[in-house]
């Protein structure tokens, strides 16, 4: 039987055109070369950011194990951006739909010139999904190679810190001197921010769908352990592509369940309920964001990592990392599903316990005077569960999302009046400017992703934050999405968005809001300050719709243009149909 690689279109189209084997030896390939599996090598590298900054060290490394197992890498570079460059301005508006722009070109380099198999590397929000969707439209033999974690701040802070110092500096509460003693500090090394954002979550996912090697995700940047499980990558793909096993072998609903219950125990971000719906709909099948829900209600949450607990995410790394959260997790698990080893989940874990992984790791985390069970809680000892809930009611009839890990337990239920912001710039001024009240329910809307291509809102969930008076009393909702490092009542992604008529466009100010997690509920209760029936709201509602008009959004252009016009529902996944 012929192997993958004989099969490989690799092979047949360098017959069709004499110029194609010119070509690659134009940029220093020899003869012997063209006889060799093709590998793609596609990763971030750029001054974009810390997360991307030295990736090409470990594209190096990967380069070096395909050559050692007799492959020829071949190495393509989309750089990503970062929602920190972004925050306060239009740039904000461009961050997720950057995703889309890298899955396009990493789509477009794998089949203009077809390999035998890829490799991605990537750390951080945005290119980590894209590099996914990239890999289910291809169908590659395939591994991801995450980017790693940053080091930590001084005593123990994360880059997170930017809010609370950028609100300073506008309310004029700390001079130049300090600010610049954060900005020297507050992002130490290379490598994803340190605590449990988007970046460090699909970092985790990546590893827990079974496409990162056991033990990659969360790697600090800086140590010599990242540099050799990328060259071990290197040397597995040839492996891969000699077994015909491609990505979607690997990425099956069984290894989503897989992901989302990791997600459940880590506290992971928000932003994956965007992104593993994003995934699945590449591979021909739609992942409903209502498993999630399922899921949080009976995963016990087991890591204490920032935002929704103490310590930065290398802590967890140094605990064991995704493979001591999966021994935990085992009784939950799907252990049979296939990953990029060759081997099943259960192996995995099999193979890792006994290659010391754990014990070096301990070590290094006995450097802090911490123990395990300070990082990840024992199951049988644990006793919060899941970290994220689906919404819904008359506010978001399709669905809207909390991470209520991050929620402190009086706020899990909560009424108050409707403060209403059409857009994040305006509810942030009014904060900063304490034009808001204690126990308000802010609502910031045409920020979805047919809106303002469904930017962030962690300037002003920072400032919220860190105003004394408003951080445990006042609940902000937007159809627009949180940074990974938002803490407190933040309900995003609410569904229908207002730019496509959802009911989030039709309230008011005044209006009586409900807020009920541990029911599941986001809804308008009363007009005016004074609670009504549900028939009579519904009524009002429709009344105010025909009154409503649409923003006109006509003069935008480019891919901003083409994302908001053509987006999905953040509950499908924000992706561009």
């Amino acid at each position: 039987m012929a192997t993958y690689y004989e099969k490989q279109k690799a092979r047949k189209v360098r017959k069709i055109w004499a110029q194609s084997d010119a070509l690659r030896m134009g940029i220093g390939w020899d003869e012997y070369d063209l006889e060799k599996p093709y590998i793609l090598v596609e990763d971030t590298f750029g001054e974009s950011h810390p997360g991307s900054i030295h990736l090409n060290k470990l594209t190096d490394q990967v380069n070096q194990g395909i050559i050692e197992k007799g492959g020829r890498p071949h190495d393509f570079h989309v750089t990503d951006i970062c929602d920190g460059w972004a925050q306060g301005h239009n740039g904000m508006n461009y961050i997720l739909a950057s995703r889309e722009v890298i899955a396009d070109m990493v789509e477009t380099h794998g089949n203009v010139n077809p390999f035998d198999g890829m490799i991605l590397i990537s750390s951080c929000d945005k290119p980590i999904p894209a590099h996914l969707i990239a890999a289910a439209r291809l169908d590659y033999p395939t591994i991801f190679v995450p980017g790693g974690s940053m080091r930590p701040g001084p005593y123990m802070t994360t880059s997170g810190r930017a809010g609370e110092i950028s609100l300073k500096v506008k309310q004029g509460l700390i001079d130049d001197f300090e600010v610049m003693q954060y900005k020297k500090t507050g992002c130490p090394s290379c490598g994803a921010c340190q605590f449990m954002g988007t970046a460090s979550t699909m970092q985790c996912m990546a590893e827990a769908l079974g496409l990162a090697l056991p033990g990659t995700a969360l790697s600090p940047s800086t140590m010599i352990d990242i540099l050799h499980t990328s060259r071990q990558a290197g040397r597995k793909i040839i492996e891969l592509m000699e077994k015909g096993i491609t990505a979607r072998d690997i990425l099956t609903p069984e290894a989503f369940r897989n992901a989302i219950i990791v997600h459940a125990a880590i506290g992971g971000s928000t932003n994956a309920m965007i992104h593993l719906p994003a995934i699945a709909h590449e591979l021909g099948w739609e992942l409903e964001v209502e498993e999630f829900d399922e899921i949080n209600k009976f995963i016990p949450h087991l890591c204490n990592i920032a935002p929704s607990g103490k310590y930065p995410t290398e802590t967890l790394w140094f605990a064991g990392g995704i493979p001591a959260v999966e021994e935990e997790l085992k009784e939950y698990l799907n252990l049979d599903v296939l990953t990029v080893t060759g081997k099943t989940l259960g192996e995995n874990l099999k193979d890792i316990k006994e290659s010391g992984f754990y014990e070096r790791n301990l070590g290094y985390l006995f450097n802090y005077n911490l123990k395990k069970e300070e990082i990840i809680t024992p199951i049988n000892k644990c006793e919060e569960y899941g970290s994220v809930a689906v919404l819904k009611g008359n506010i978001a009839p399709e669905g809207a999302v909390i991470k209520y890990s991050a929620v402190s337990e009086d706020m899990m239920y909560h009424v108050g009046k409707a403060r209403v912001f059409n857009s994040e710039e305006d509810c942030n001024k009014a904060v900063v400017e304490e034009k808001v009240d204690a126990g308000d329910v802010l609502f910031i809307r045409y920020e979805g992703p047919r809106g303002s291509g469904m930017p962030e809102m962690f300037m002003t969930t920072e400032a919220i934050m860190n105003d004394p008076k408003l951080r445990s009393s006042t609940v902000l909702i937007t159809d627009g999405r949180f940074s990974g490092a938002t803490k407190g009542p933040c309900v995003g992604h609410v569904s229908p968005e207002a730019m496509v008529g959802g009911p989030i466009a039709f309230v008011e100010d005044n209006d009586l809001i409900e807020l009920d997690i541990n029911n599941r509920k986001l809804n308008i209760i009363g007009i005016d300050g004074q609670e009504m029936e549900e028939k009579d709201i519904q009524k009002i509602l429709a009344k105010r719709k025909e009154y409503w008009v649409k923003p006109d959004y006509s003069g935008r252009r480019g891919i901003f243009k083409k994302y908001t016009e053509r987006a999905t529902s953040a509950m499908k996944g924000a992706y561009m149909e």
